[in-house]
């Protein structure tokens, strides 16, 4: 059974290593651990935040947006392109906000 918060479970607490891309006293963001797209990164706040959809702190949201745009930024301007998704609801495999900066064809249909 899939844990319903990776981020926090694995990724936070240490016991999923992960390769960082950038980090900011509230934000982490790390290359996928089974990436989907050639390029995947994943972009978190450090404190559980179930969804974009609850977040109530503006500077953190803030933060967390500035993370993506420096990512995304590099990304386009090593590659060309970028792609900036997160999910919400159903869609979203783990209940901790975060989102996708990929670049490429997705790896699995």
């Amino acid at each position: 059974m899939m844990s319903e918060d990776f981020y926090c479970e694995q990724v936070l607490s240490g016991k999923t290593e992960v390769e960082k891309v950038y980090e900011t006293e509230n934000v982490l963001a790390y290359y996928h651990t089974k990436p989907f797209y050639p390029l995947h990164i994943v972009t978190i706040p450090k404190k559980h935040i179930d969804s974009l959809l609850t977040i109530q702190e503006d500077n953190l949201l803030l933060e967390i947006f500035t993370v993506i745009k420096y990512v995304a930024g590099k990304v386009s301007e090593e590659h060309g392109a970028a792609r900036v998704l997160t999910n919400l609801g159903n869609y979203q495999d783990s209940k901790h906000l975060h989102w996708h900066i990929v670049y490429g064809e997705p790896l699995k249909k």
